[in-house]
């Protein structure tokens, strides 16, 4: 399909929104020179300002200039992926005695909830306030029973705030409104220190506190198994460059990590870019971060630059991967009487040297 069709097809789809009531905009949250952006197109963020060793600013999330771009995006670019995050393995699974049947979108598998998943909704600007002491800014979305393949309502919720000092906070609900329903809520920023445009990063430092990962089969579902981290080229215990092991691996990084932590909020994972003095670090109440290095990555960005491969670390905690098919691993069954609560903390720093 040719570049005009596609717009032309953006267009239209933004067109049928705004005539539905739904209004698409962006939104800032601000704190001095620490600054965040996101649209309700997917609850996504699309950009965020924050100072290198040097006091310059830069935008160090990847995405687009529009938000017709985003509407034709098929790599998650800052959005909130859901109902289910992740894979579920031939888009099925089976919940108290009956067989659901998804839409595939990713092989056989069906992939971030589908391909008409949170991703790619208009969600409510239910509150929002750009400056002061506590920025932030809440988005709904109520899923239909059926949606996707999923059963029951679902109301679900993000809260993006920034707090003191260069701290940006994401907080995900949901409340099952009447039939019980897997949740697996992640946010899917795509993540370059040094910039948005400034290359791949290959050479950020990492640490992910982790001593395990959930092994995949050849459709990139889990097996079933828990295995340990010591001695391959997943073990990122101690901090070290991403692309150190790349030669050992078939294709980047695209692996999930049950977390050591038995905090409520665990320390997650750091990342460290040299060349900017810029330094992520993640905590989270989830269960497992799913490490990706855009490993397949070919889009045209923000200001017309390239993404290539591997200009990119995504940090997504979540639940782990298929579990409605792996009854070993931790539930992600949200019932009207236990709702789902997801945060992730990241906190921005320097190093100089």
């Amino acid at each position: 399909m040719s570049f005009k069709i596609n717009l032309l097809i953006c267009f239209f789809i933004l067109h049928l929104w705004a005539a539905a009531g739904h209004k698409i905009g962006i939104y800032e949250i601000k704190k001095g020179d620490f600054s965040v952006k996101v649209t309700n197109y997917g609850a996504r963020i699309i950009s965020v300002l924050l100072p290198d060793k040097n006091g310059k600013i830069g935008d160090v999330v990847l995405g687009y200039d529009t938000i017709g771009e985003y509407v034709n995006d098929t790599s998650s670019f800052g959005a909130i992926v859901g109902r289910v995050a992740n894979r579920i393995g031939g888009a099925r699974f089976t919940l108290n005695g009956t067989l659901y049947k998804l839409i595939a979108n990713d092989g056989e598998n069906t992939l971030h909830g589908g391909p008409k998943g949170f991703g790619h909704v208009v969600w409510k600007v239910s509150k929002y306030k750009k400056d002061g002491p506590h920025p932030r800014i809440t988005l709904t979305y109520h899923s239909t029973d059926g949606e996707q393949g999923f059963p029951g309502d679902l109301l679900a919720s993000v809260t993006y705030a920034l707090e003191d000092p260069y701290k940006l906070s994401v907080v995900m609900k949901a409340k099952a409104l009447n039939k019980a329903t897997p949740v697996n809520l992640a946010q899917h920023a795509y993540w370059n220190l040094g910039g948005h445009n400034s290359g791949d990063v290959l050479s950020n430092d990492v640490q992910i506190f982790a001593s395990h990962i959930t092994p995949l089969d050849q459709h990139f579902i889990p097996t079933g198994k828990i295995a340990p981290v010591k001695n391959t080229p997943y073990d990122f215990l101690k901090p070290r460059k991403v692309g150190s092991q790349f030669k050992k691996l078939q294709n980047g990084y695209d692996i999930n990590y049950p977390l050591d932590s038995t905090e409520k909020l665990k320390p997650t994972a750091i990342v460290h870019d040299k060349k900017s003095g810029r330094v992520m670090s993640l905590q989270t109440t989830a269960p497992a971060v799913q490490l990706y290095t855009a490993n397949t990555l070919v889009k045209k960005g923000k200001g017309g630059f390239v993404y290539q491969p591997y200009s990119a670390i995504c940090l997504e905690t979540q639940g782990f991967p298929d579990a409605v098919n792996h009854p070993n691993f931790p539930s992600t069954i949200v019932t009207p009487e236990n709702p789902y609560f997801h945060k992730m903390l990241f906190t921005f720093s320097i190093k100089k040297y």
